[in-house]
């Protein structure tokens, strides 16, 4: 019992023990049956005295036991697919798929979250998913709370364990979805190395990754010390310039709809663009509508000016037509993939100064450096005086004679580079504690008890976005008394508006900015400074003999932590004195304090089943005492099955930026519905406020499973897993389109009063006002299922294991407008059933391949959506008619191919990892019809289906 209360206590989160026989022949297996397959493990592999601490329980127990699915993914899983971070690996998890990737949120600037991949479990949103290390939590890479886990050492990763149910009562806030743990190898001895190298068959998004890890014993074994470093660097592709991104996919109004015609009002389909601008500039409205400007004429400097071919118009939108003259400076001009630059280092040692006092301090630092493009930004309602210096003589005839002092364009910016984030990310961690085991009587006790402070420092800069007021001085050029070209603001009558060095700027054509006028623009730029702090102090205890009772020794486990989290930073002043395209910042600063206490037991309570409890009393400064509990019961009635259900109170508080968002600005478009039909597309400013009066998200959670590890067929096991989880007074935020249409649709004055208009008018909106509320609830149900089978077979070991996940609703419900249930809905949803499999054979001689399937099943752009194409019913803002309402599902490939060999003392391992073999297009999701930036981004949903293609990683690892 020493040793086994002493190997638990080093690692704080499921150390997994069993033979060497069965280490040595089903290392990767070895996990997985510590989910699932455990009483195979316990009773025929298990090693006397041997324990398992499982993440969801501060229980030293066996994890046979455990009845909260744990999902287990082992290092040597990792490896096989040599992923290039830890996260593009995870999201193949049923469970986790469609989480937030680096790439996925380019678009996220004003929020500083670009650049960052956090996971979402069950799609309940990403801060209802608690990361952690090795058992803590982690300091947030952003206000929101967001972990970046990208930030943790790759290289020591012993295995990943996800919890799919509510684990607050043990784990604290957030819990509600589940907790992914990442656990670290801290007891790594020697020395291992390797280079990675991937690149995708279009020969673009190369990327290198660098790892070396050293660990050695000290002090005749009392001591240990191990260090891991990593470096990773990619070239990003900052356009998409894939095939499948060029047929103008989309979704827009259907211009045909009346509501008593029978036309859907949606519609789906090819050949759609923009009708709004052009890339030199299109005239919008007035009697010159339709004309567009082109290059530059070398012989006479001036833009040639051509008549545009509209098609059928819908708002910013037009079926056919010139449409590939109007989006050819707009349509992918989102990132494909970022730039990126990661180093980071971790150093841990401990000494054990007696058994029950074993000292420990732990290092982290991480630094991260990306860039990506947004888009290449449009603008509507340009105002070109007929003086303009830039304007074609041609035009200003035309002007001339319809009797016009200026026009209105729209343009895409030609020769202005998109606007995008370049974001620096420093995350600091530090640990010191202690950990050891002691009698009491009887009673064999472990415990553990840590100091940790984490820090995020984050600069969060914009690139080429500028200042509105700039833009407008620098294109309103005109010719001073001399001839020369100048802004109008600095030869006018008032003083008042002069811009020191103002450069013109010429937004007519293609081709006619100059880099001096750029360099102008682009001289001051939105900046923000943000720290992001935590410190938790923690203590725990906990004992697997208690006493005993009729059936067995009744176990104990309790603590209690005190947290803090704070927000701070600065912004330039320049930042308050004037209004940005993008990234209107202001600093983020608040803080709140935590202090819980909780208490865990496990009784049995006859042969082969038990009954695991919990309760966790919290108290936040913001909003007061909450109470979370869990109850579970485990039975075995035979050798091959087990039974397990849990039924628990989840909480998730409201996080910094929820309370303290001192108001994020960010600049789109929405679609303003017209009396009698039709939509009319206005820019406006976002103005995210946060809440004070927020108070805590509320979950319950129901889950029920069976377990099945035939004695008949050793090696298999399988696991099906019911999940219930509704959560009520759930933070939420009702976004700017809807609060448009909640307006101007249904006329609810509560919305209509977020809306601002700009000076003097009272149609042309300027600023929407929205704000986090506990007003919505969410519901999530369904199933979990996984199988495994690993068998020696010939010259070596084959190797099966299934996941999938089956979402029978994922229900919404703000109580304003009609629940929305995204299960299904591959437009901005999850899929219904999503799954991953693998094959692969080892053989004996160091030779090994792996194929993994993942995918999911066909699904809707929205459940409420009515499909037809004639005799449609009338539609409205929920049951809305559409052409099509499917969209299909997929499933990719990936092939791994590993030899390993020795040379001499050192172990090595060449490697081929090959995703997306038989590079497969995403499947092309129309999307629209709001939002200026739906043709920058591509067209389907990247956080479901591959937009790289094929992508290689060759590599090589060495151990010595």
């Amino acid at each position: 019992m020493r040793n086994t209360i002493q190997n638990a206590v080093a690692q704080p989160v499921a150390a997994v023990s069993l033979k060497t026989s069965l280490l040595a022949g089903a290392a990767g297996f070895a996990c997985t049956l510590a989910l699932f397959a455990a009483p195979a493990a316990a009773q025929e592999g298990g090693e006397e005295g041997a324990a398992i601490l499982v993440t969801g329980s501060r229980i030293v127990r066996d994890g046979n036991d455990a009845p909260t699915p744990v999902s287990v993914i082992s290092t040597e899983e990792i490896e096989t697919e040599a992923p290039a971070n830890i996260a593009d690996f995870v999201n193949t998890l049923p469970s986790v798929s469609g989480s937030q990737t680096a790439v996925s949120n380019s678009g996220s600037l004003s929020n500083g979250a670009s650049g960052i991949s956090a996971l979402n479990l069950r799609s309940l949103g990403q801060n209802r998913t608690l990361v952690l290390l090795n058992g803590q939590r982690s300091v947030g890479s952003t206000s929101t709370g967001l972990v970046d886990i990208n930030t943790f050492p790759q290289a020591l990763i012993e295995r990943v364990e996800v919890v799919t149910g509510g684990a607050s009562s043990v784990y604290g806030s957030d819990a509600v979805a589940g907790v992914v743990n990442f656990i670290l190898d801290t007891d790594y001895t020697g020395i291992k190395a390797s280079y990675e190298y991937g690149v995708t068959t279009y020969g673009d998004v190369p990327n290198h990754k660098a790892q070396l890890t050293a660990g050695t014993d000290f002090a005749d074994g009392r001591g240990h010390i191990v260090v891991s470093g990593e470096y990773f660097t990619q070239d990003g592709k900052h356009f998409i310039d894939r095939d499948w991104n060029e047929t103008g996919y989309f979704q827009i109004n259907n211009p045909a709809y009346d509501g008593v015609n029978g036309e859907p009002s949606r519609l789906v389909l090819p050949g759609v663009g923009s009708s709004n601008f052009t890339p030199g500039g299109l005239v919008t409205s007035g009697p010159l509508r339709g004309y567009y400007f082109g290059g530059i004429d070398a012989s006479t400097g001036q833009a040639t000016l051509n008549q545009l071919a509209y098609g059928e118009v819908s708002g910013p939108w037009m079926i056919g037509g010139d449409y590939n003259i109007t989006s050819a400076n707009h349509r992918g001009s989102n990132s494909l993939a970022n730039d990126e630059e990661r180093i980071s280092i971790f150093g841990r040692a401990n000494y054990e100064f007696a058994p029950w006092f074993n000292l420990f301090g732990q290092a982290s630092y991480s630094k991260f450096e990306g860039y990506s493009i947004y888009q290449q930004t449009p603008s509507s309602n340009v105002v070109i005086q007929a003086d303009n210096a830039f304007l074609p003589d041609a035009m200003r005839q035309l002007m001339a004679d319809n009797g016009l002092t200026s026009i209105t364009i729209g343009t895409s910016n030609d020769g202005i580079t998109g606007s995008g984030g370049s974001n620096t990310r420093e995350v600091e961690r530090y640990v010191v504690g202690a950990d050891g085991y002691f009698d009491i009587g009887s009673m064999a006790w472990n415990w553990d008890g840590y100091y940790q402070h984490g820090k995020t420092t984050t600069v969060e800069h914009l690139s080429d976005t500028w200042q509105n007021a700039r833009m407008a001085a620098m294109q309103d050029a005109v010719y001073d008394g001399s001839g020369q070209i100048v802004c109008r603001v600095n030869i006018d009558a008032d003083p008042s508006n002069d811009l020191p060095g103002c450069v013109p700027i010429n937004r007519i054509g293609l081709g006619g900015v100059t880099q001096e006028a750029l360099d102008f623009l682009f001289a001051i730029y939105p900046e923000r400074e943000q720290y992001v702090t935590q410190d938790v102090v923690a203590v725990n205890f906990s004992t697997s003999e208690l006493f005993e009772n009729w059936a067995g020794p009744v176990s104990l486990a309790f603590g209690a932590e005190y947290r803090e989290e704070s927000v701070d930073g600065y912004v330039d002043p320049i930042n308050f004195e004037t209004v940005w395209l993008y990234g209107n910042y202001k600093v983020t600063q608040g803080s709140y304090d935590v202090k819980e206490a909780y208490v865990e037991t496990i009784v049995p309570l006859f042969d082969g089943a038990e009954f695991n409890g919990a309760v966790r009393v919290t108290d936040y400064s913001t909003s007061g005492t909450v109470t979370t509990w869990k109850a579970g019961l485990s039975w075995q009635p035979i050798y091959d099955v087990r039974l397990r259900g849990t039924v628990s109170r989840d909480i998730r508080a409201p996080n910094l930026s929820e309370l303290y968002d001192p108001g994020t600005a960010r600049t789109n478009s929405v679609n303003v519905p017209l009396a009698g039909g039709g939509v009319r597309a206005d820019q406006f400013i976002q103005n995210l406020t946060g809440n004070l009066s927020l108070t805590p998200e509320i979950a319950k959670t129901y889950g029920v499973g069976v377990v099945f590890t035939p004695e008949f067929l050793p090696g298999f096991a399988a696991a099906v897993d019911y999940f219930n989880i509704t959560v009520d007074d759930a933070i939420g935020t009702i976004g700017a389109q809807t609060t448009v249409d909640l307006c101007f649709e249904q006329n609810i004055q509560e919305f209509c009063d977020g809306i601002r208009y700009a000076a003097g008018s009272t149609t042309d909106i300027e600023y929407i006002d929205i704000g986090p509320r506990n007003f919505s609830s969410q519901k999530t149900s369904g199933f979990d299922i996984e199988m495994s089978y690993r068998k020696p077979i010939g010259p070596g070991t084959l190797s099966l294991r299934a996941l999938g996940t089956y979402t029978i609703e994922n229900i919404s419900d703000n109580g304003v407008d009609a629940p929305d249930d995204s299960a299904g809905n591959l437009y901005s949803g999850i899929p219904t059933f999503n799954y991953r499999f693998s094959v692969g054979y080892e053989f004996d001689s160091g030779f090994g391949a792996s194929i993994i399937g993942r995918g999911f099943t066909d699904g809707v752009y929205d459940n409420d959506y009515i499909e037809c194409t004639s005799g449609c019913p009338v539609s409205d803002p929920v049951a809305r008619t559409i052409n099509t309402n499917s969209i299909d599902g997929t499933l990719y490939f990936d092939l791994n191919v590993n030899y390993a060999f020795d040379v001499g003392p050192t172990q090595a391992e060449t490697f081929l990892s090959v995703k997306n073999f038989f590079d497969r297009d995403p499947v092309l999701i129309g999307r629209g019809p709001d939002g200026n930036n739906t043709p920058a981004y591509p067209q389907t949903n990247r956080g479901l289906y591959d937009t790289f293609g094929r992508t290689f990683r060759l590599g090589l690892r060495v151990k010595y």
